[in-house]
């Protein structure tokens, strides 16, 4: 294969539009420890020129991974596209553990949000919560083997191909679901 004329480094950061700046900061460094490293203001949009006043801040989530919101003071107040299911659209941020998941889970009902979870995806395990923008954040911690993720590459094409056709889900990866339903039935049992 060619070398492709796009050599990636990484995420430079993801941007998210926040209700108020300060409000979503102090609730990042609070809830997961991210270091506000950043912060733009401008009354015109630097790429377009348009006038449009917004705070930009920038959050370290770690390794170099970088993620900003916009408050926009002078525009309609934040929706959330009410065609798309509030779970599609989310933030998720690596733990290095499932007891580094547990740990967080506690943190943050501690700080008196409400958390989903942890759900089994058979090759990682998950916590959701909403931000006060209503973002949808996650938490998730890697458990599966170095041979369930080249299994997961192997079948990611024939996967796409035959969703695009059909519309429904191929069954190539079923075995994640078995996984969890067996770990969720054996707790069950317990």
């Amino acid at each position: 294969m060619a070398t492709h004329p796009v050599n990636l480094g990484g995420v430079h950061h993801v941007a998210y539009r926040c209700k108020d700046a300060k409000e979503t900061v102090e609730f990042y460094e609070r809830a997961l420890g991210m270091e506000f490293t950043k912060a733009f203001a401008e009354d015109h949009v630097p790429s377009t020129g348009a006038y449009d006043p917004y705070m930009h801040v920038f959050l370290e989530a770690g390794n170099g991974n970088v993620l900003a919101f916009f408050e926009l003071p002078e525009q309609p107040d934040m929706g959330r596209d009410g065609n798309t299911p509030e779970w599609v659209q989310h933030l998720a941020f690596k733990v290095g553990s499932e007891d580094e998941l547990t740990a967080a889970k506690e943190h943050l009902e501690g700080l008196g949000l409400d958390v989903l979870g942890p759900t089994h995806h058979g090759i990682f395990k998950s916590i959701y919560f909403f931000d006060p923008n209503g973002h949808r954040v996650e938490l998730a911690a890697d458990i599966g083997t170095a041979e369930q993720y080249a299994e997961l590459k192997r079948v990611s094409r024939p996967m796409l191909d035959e969703w695009s056709e059909t519309k429904k889900a191929p069954r190539h990866a079923a075995w994640l679901h078995e996984i969890a339903n067996a770990e969720n039935a054996k707790k069950a049992a317990q």
